[in-house]
């Protein structure tokens, strides 16, 4: 069967190749993608399970004040996010407690 000048038909394979390749690379992108979230906030310490009672610029004196709190009952912790900076955080039910106490601790 002859070919005429004007027909596109040779066309029609590569054109066919090209599209399966396409949707083979989408499909991958999708099935191979990263499951967790391209951005997240950093949750600070009001927005996570423990709540921020006190923030001294030593270690020390945090450390001190995790003393009092733990002879006092109240389990916290020590956080550092800067230098110079240093966050007690205790649980949400011992807040209060934990903030009197705080209140009344010299370092």
């Amino acid at each position: 069967m002859p070919i005429d000048a004007g027909s596109l038909h040779y066309a029609v394979g590569p054109a066919i190749a090209m599209a399966m390749l396409a949707i083979l690379a989408v499909f991958l992108r999708w099935a191979f993608a990263s499951s967790a979230p391209k951005a997240t906030k950093r949750p600070s310490a009001e927005d996570g399970l423990l709540t921020r009672v006190a923030t001294l610029t030593r270690k020390d004196s945090a450390l001190a004040l995790r003393a009092v709190l733990s002879d006092a009952g109240i389990r916290s912790t020590v956080r550092f996010p800067a230098p110079h900076r240093a966050d007690v955080l205790v649980f949400p039910e011992d807040a209060d407690r934990a903030r009197s106490l705080a209140g009344t601790f010299s370092p």
